[in-house]
């Protein structure tokens, strides 16, 4: 049996410490561009990786696609981390696991034919095309259900199933020399059903792309700023939540500085968590790729800095608590400190209380890109709305919002009751895309700087 053989080749291993992780990813891929079928994929993926640690030296990896290399490739590993020079490695403690989870779909896409999905993708496809102003399109679905094994030499073993379906719908229209994209999608741990009856959300795609032609550049200036739920997760994702890295931080004296718990960021209204345990979420699993279980970690707690992300590694080096934030993108990859699902936790406010008072302001909507350089940022909106005297007025686009995190954050001095997560979230840190989620509810940000006309 694989267990056994598992078992047997960590048995073996002269390291200090040793991890196998194997997977098994069965993925199907449709494309279409415009009215022509780009893509048609399904590949099976299998495969796996030794990690082994020697206390004194470092890490060894070895990847292999056949169990019947195993033993081999743990003495590979083994002979690896010996002959690494570096600063002596620790792991933080966790208590061995012994678990297996077993997924159960409402409609399993495995199940589905292919036709099918090549159908209910043409159909939304034939939606966006049918609005006269759009050009082209890109539309996709995807499955992929992955098993994936972990087991440990302090005896962790775990079987964990992961599937993902996934439409993603993007709408290019053009007037003359004017073209503006829109974008949305779904994306989950669920069954083919959460892909079913997104006509809505196509026509949603296709009318934001025309309405965007006619829309003017906002006019550059310094405004309120209410951000809508998808723009402020993104937002703290990529300008917050990756200086909580810890890998990061203890690699970058910069960021220790910046960095120190107990730091006061934001007003007391503000709390930034992540969560890999929220159920139906892109980031979620019961446990990491270290076998270490996943679940809630304050980062920001009443405004203060309170906590950070953390591999066994990091959270040894560091004297933290461990946090279950070990992730890879894949068996070819070692894991490192990942984010899963990370939000602003809900407020108080009302959206229209939010912005009855404000006579001149923008609603700045989805996000459509951005960079970050340790606390200055610049992200462009989807989309966007001006605020005039309370009411949500003309649509606006171009919108590119740029900062300080650390003075932004102290900036926001509302924060609505409507928490909602990204279904589509990827972070490509180091290894390519993971899935993720952000979220947030509604905020009000003063005196954001803003480019425009």
């Amino acid at each position: 049996m694989d267990r056994e053989r598992i078992e047997r080749a960590l048995k073996a291993s002269r390291a200090d410490y040793t991890e196998i992780r194997i997977e098994s990813r069965r993925t199907t891929k449709i494309i279409y561009h415009g009215r022509r079928l780009e893509t048609v994929d399904m590949t099976l993926n299998e495969g796996g990786i030794v990690r082994s640690l020697v206390y004194s030296g470092g890490w060894g990896i070895a990847t292999f696609n056949s169990l019947d290399t195993l033993e081999e490739r743990v003495e590979q590993a083994y002979q690896s981390a010996r002959l690494v020079q570096g600063e002596p490695v620790r792991l933080a403690e966790v208590e061995p696991v012994q678990d297996e989870i077993r997924v159960a779909l409402a409609i399993d896409f495995r199940q589905v034919p292919l036709n099918d999905k090549k159908e209910l993708l043409e159909s939304y496809n034939d939606i966006l095309l049918s609005f006269p102003k759009v050009v082209d399109t890109q539309t996709t679905y995807a499955d992929q259900f992955s098993t994936v094994t972990y087991a440990n030499s302090e005896g962790t073993y775990i079987v964990e199933e992961r599937p993902m379906v996934l439409t993603y719908l993007v709408a290019t229209a053009r007037d003359g020399n004017v073209v503006e994209r829109a974008h949305r999608g779904v994306g989950v741990p669920a069954g083919y059903e959460r892909v079913q009856g997104l006509e809505e959300m196509a026509r949603e795609v296709g009318q934001r792309a025309t309405d965007l032609l006619s829309a003017q550049t906002v006019v550059g200036g310094v405004y309120p700023v209410i951000c809508d739920p998808k723009l402020a997760g993104v937002f703290i994702h990529e300008a917050f939540g990756h200086l909580s890295e810890a890998d990061f931080v203890y690699a970058n004296p910069q960021a220790q500085e910046m960095m120190v718990l107990g730091r006061e960021f934001g007003r007391p209204i503000l709390n930034i968590v992540d969560d890999g345990s929220l159920p139906g979420l892109r980031g979620t699993h019961r446990y990491d790729d270290e076998g270490v279980p996943m679940g809630r970690t304050y980062l920001v707690r009443e405004g203060k800095l309170v906590g950070r992300l953390h591999s066994r590694e990091t959270a040894a080096r560091m004297n933290e608590p461990v946090t279950g934030n070990a992730r890879a993108t894949g068996y070819r990859y070692p894991p490192i400190v990942r984010m899963t699902n990370t939000f602003i936790e809900p407020g108080d406010a009302r959206f229209e209380d939010m912005i009855a008072d404000i006579k001149l302001g923008v609603y700045a909507c989805d996000a459509f890109g951005g960079q970050t350089m340790l606390e200055n940022f610049s992200f462009s909106a989807a989309y966007a709305y001006m605020i005039r005297n309370g009411k949500i007025a003309e649509m606006v686009k171009d919108v590119a919002l740029s900062g300080n995190l650390f003075v932004t954050l102290k900036a926001i001095d509302a924060i609505g009751d409507d928490l909602a997560f990204s279904e589509t979230g990827t972070c490509g840190k180091g290894q390519g895309g993971l899935p993720v989620s952000t979220g947030a509810p509604h905020i009000r940000i003063q005196g954001v700087v803003m480019g425009g006309r």
